[in-house]
This record gives structure tokens, C-alpha cells and sequence, in this order.
């Protein structure tokens, strides 16, 4: 009776899959979003003047599914971002003012 060995992942290069062995999907740590249990009905056919109407009512939803799925950032990282973007615009401000009062100024040399 021959004996089987199990080869380890660690033993095989990265490109190369272990033979025998089906990869199995690495574990992330993204949350699993449950699908709801009433399946997707096919779009029916609607009058004209309401498929305006349907075609909001559709992107409300699929906007609030996406929305529903946004990962917000907690108060700590809100006030570090808010806090970023206040010293880079106060940056842009003072290069934007140091330019306009250089171009000020040569353009003043130049015309008088």
C-alpha cells in the first residue's frame, strides 16, 4: 500500500499549485453582505409616461443598496481627514497668493 502525502503550501513555489489539492479562496476580512430572500423579478413592461417614474424609483433603491454598503469612518479618522484638508487648502492659498503678487509685480515693472 503506497502511502500518500499531503503537500503543504509552503513547499511549492507561489506559481505552481499543489498537485491534488484544490486552492481554496483565502479568508478577507470584508463583511458578507446578505442578499435579500425575494429574487430579482424580470423588469415588466410599464406604460410611457410612468417609466420615468420607475426608472427614479430604481435608482433610489440601488442607491440606498449602495449606500447601505458604505464603510463610514469613524469620528477619530473624520476629524484627521477634515483636519488634512484644511493645511493643504491653507498650502494652495499661500502659493496661489505668493504667484499672484509675483506676477503682480512683474507685470508692474514691465508696464511702467
Amino acid at each position: 500500500m503506497a502511502k500518500i502525502t499531503r503537500i503543504k503550501a509552503q513547499d511549492t513555489p507561489r506559481d505552481e499549485k499543489p498537485a491534488g489539492k484544490i486552492a481554496e479562496p483565502k479568508a478577507t476580512s470584508k463583511k458578507v453582505v446578505k442578499k435579500s430572500k425575494k429574487p430579482e423579478t424580470p423588469a415588466k413592461k410599464v406604460f410611457i409616461l410612468f417609466r420615468p417614474f420607475v426608472a427614479l424609483g430604481r435608482y433610489l433603491r440601488d442607491s440606498w443598496r449602495e449606500i447601505r454598503q458604505v464603510r463610514w469612518p469613524n469620528r477619530k479618522a473624520t476629524w484627521k481627514m477634515v483636519i488634512a484638508v484644511l493645511v493643504y487648502t491653507a498650502i494652495f492659498v499661500l502659493i496661489i497668493t505668493l504667484l499672484d503678487m509675483f506676477f503682480t509685480w512683474l507685470f508692474s515693472l514691465i508696464i511702467k
